[in-house]
């Protein structure tokens, strides 16, 4: 018998206001019994290990991608699954797996779906189900965060933030070291992102991923690129395909390590700012994480 723990974010996203008796109807009407329990973002690691000890072998998060992968990072490995109730404003993880949107079919889905295995990327220890960079991203998000804590609403915070940070234009002297690279590449970059599988990039479909268990890291830089390229880079990644560009890179691989020469590097794990120690290593934990989909 599956016992269900729900935590909920109540701050989730712009579609907040879900309570937890919105979530005990929800799955009432799909004939299951669950255990919420609210938990903001600073609490649901906590939450989610205090679940697992408890007992329940289906954890469902309740909220937006950081909400999920606070989640999956206490999961992967485990014989728990996780559910999703996808609550945020972008929820990249759950469309990419096809988990429907709303409250209600999310609470049908993890009643009558099935379980499947996922990968899960890490970073220094630290597990990622979305991606990780260092660079122009992770700025990006950190000044969006201290826009917000002044009272930004999402968008707005996150078009300023990615106004200043193109602004102050900086690049990034690192060695990468990966699949096809047989020794450190020194590299000067705006940005490195790494993807837990690949990413689409173009068009419509930019930012999707078509599967999440192909075991490979996907890996995009731009060395010497220059600021009006990062714009036209932007530009490309809407109506066309940033692979065009010059200086645009990508690949994939199961492992990489970016070597900045410094002690301490900051960088975004699935929306969250960090500081970590260099070099970063980066590698992919293949079908680690358990996940209930339609």
């Amino acid at each position: 018998m599956q016992r269900i723990t729900v935590l909920l974010n109540p701050r989730a996203g712009s579609r907040n206001g879900a309570s937890a008796d919105d979530v005990t109807a929800a799955f009432r009407s799909a004939r299951c019994a669950v255990d919420v329990r609210v938990a903001d973002g600073a609490s649901i690691v906590a939450a989610a290990v205090d679940a697992l000890k408890g007992g329940s072998n289906v954890i469902v998060a309740g909220g937006g991608d950081g909400t999920v992968s606070a989640a999956a990072s206490v999961l992967a490995g485990t014989d728990a699954a996780l559910g999703v109730i996808p609550l945020g404003t972008l929820n990249h993880f759950s469309k990419d797996l096809g988990i429907p949107p709303g409250l209600g079919e999310a609470a049908q889905a993890i009643a009558a779906g099935r379980t499947v295995t996922v990968d899960v990327g890490d970073l220094n220890g630290r597990s990622f189900i979305n991606n990780s960079s260092v660079g122009m991203y992770a700025s990006l998000v950190s000044e969006r965060a201290a826009m917000e804590r002044v009272g930004r609403g999402k968008w707005l915070a996150h078009g300023l933030a990615a106004l200043r940070v193109w602004r102050r234009y900086r690049r990034l002297r690192v060695d990468v070291r990966g699949a096809k690279v047989e020794a450190a590449r020194r590299v000067i970059t705006p940005f490195v992102f790494v993807g837990n599988n690949e990413y689409q990039l173009s068009g419509l479909e930019l930012g999707g991923r078509k599967t999440l268990a192909a075991g490979r890291l996907h890996v995009c830089m731009a060395p010497g690129m220059s600021r009006r390229g990062v714009a036209r880079m932007i530009m490309a990644a809407v109506f066309g395909d940033v692979r065009t560009l010059d200086g645009f890179e990508t690949f994939t691989a199961p492992a990489v390590t970016l070597d900045a020469g410094v002690r301490r590097l900051r960088a975004s794990i699935d929306g969250e700012v960090v500081t970590l120690d260099s070099p970063l290593t980066f590698r992919i934990r293949p079908r680690a994480l358990r996940v209930i989909v339609p």
